[in-house]
């Protein structure tokens, strides 16, 4: 499935509670229970292992912003020592092989990506157990604890709606 160019928009607004640096996001995920945490993305994921937070999921592309990532973040998270899952999924798509890992996770796992992890968060909401947390870096602007809730899988299963196959 893929993004049609003229509704990215759609995935640009942060879909859960955005917190403008990470001490104030891991004051929030220590103060609630959550069933599961999901990371989405490099920095988030290293962050979090850097500060303790060991998740269920995370999904890894070794980029930044489409440029290579930090080396740090790369070593936080290949030293995260649980089974691992390689995937292709190209950008401003979700590809069946990503949708599968994410559907047949057997947490702990690191799924890593070959392409991009850009869309992930759709289908890691879907797939969740409800009262999850999945945790994504919103662009220039913070970080994005979502947690997931009937009504939030829903959206996301509007927003597949609009997903081209390809």
């Amino acid at each position: 499935m893929k993004l049609p160019e003229n509704k990215r928009y759609l995935f640009k607004k942060p879909a859960g509670k955005l917190f403008k640096n990470l001490k104030k996001a891991l004051e929030y995920l220590n103060s609630i229970n959550y069933e599961k945490i999901i990371t989405v993305g490099d920095v988030v994921s290293a962050d979090f292992l850097r500060n303790g937070v060991k998740p269920d999921i995370v999904i890894a592309d070794f980029k930044t912003k489409r440029s290579p990532a930090d080396v740090n973040d790369v070593k936080t998270i290949q030293n995260y020592s649980i089974p691992v899952k390689n995937v292709k999924n190209p950008s401003g798509h979700i590809s069946n092989e990503l949708w599968e890992s994410i559907e047949n996770a057997d947490p702990p796992v690191k799924i890593i990506v070959d392409g991009e992890e850009d869309m992930a968060t759709v289908p890691a909401v879907i797939l969740a157990p409800k009262g999850s947390i999945i945790a994504y870096g919103q662009p220039k602007e913070g970080l994005v604890l979502l947690e997931v809730t009937e009504e939030k899988k829903n959206k996301f299963k509007k927003l597949i709606d609009i997903l081209e196959e390809n």
